[in-house]
């Protein structure tokens, strides 16, 4: 069965803001990112939930004792218009009883398969990925 179409409304709040609602949510976009996330930020956090998000649900599906997982993102904008990302760095700090190849695979899986929001960005764009495993104490 197709997904639903994703529906939001955006409703201009003065200055750069925008009032942003799903039929579910809302959230401020703020052009210089002071009420709430700029647009950019908002899709590069949109890039490191998805991903975080697949990881965290791959590792626990592996029957792994995840505990904690932080995602850390770093965008680089090019210096001219239209300032598009080129490249982005994601570090994955997970806390538990995960194999390093558990990571991995959960990572290459969300990259080649899962992450929509990835696979909505320009091809063109590089994806650089690192992680961390904590034991569980």
């Amino acid at each position: 069965m197709p997904k639903p179409p994703t529906l939001a409304t955006l409703t201009w709040q003065g200055d750069l803001r925008f009032h942003a609602s799903t039929p579910n949510h809302s959230v401020v976009l703020d052009g210089d990112g002071a009420a709430g996330p700029s647009p950019v930020d908002a899709l590069a956090l949109a890039l490191a939930g998805c991903m975080a998000i697949d990881v965290a649900d791959i590792v626990v599906k592996g029957r792994h004792d995840l505990q904690s997982l932080e995602a850390r993102i770093v965008g680089q904008r090019r210096d001219d218009p239209p300032r598009h990302f080129v490249s982005f760095t994601l570090h994955f700090a997970l806390t538990g009883t995960v194999p390093a190849h558990a990571v991995e695979r959960a990572i290459q899986l969300s990259r080649d398969k899962y992450c929509s929001v990835w696979h909505s960005l320009r091809q063109d764009l590089d994806l650089f990925t690192s992680f961390e495993v904590t034991p569980a104490s």
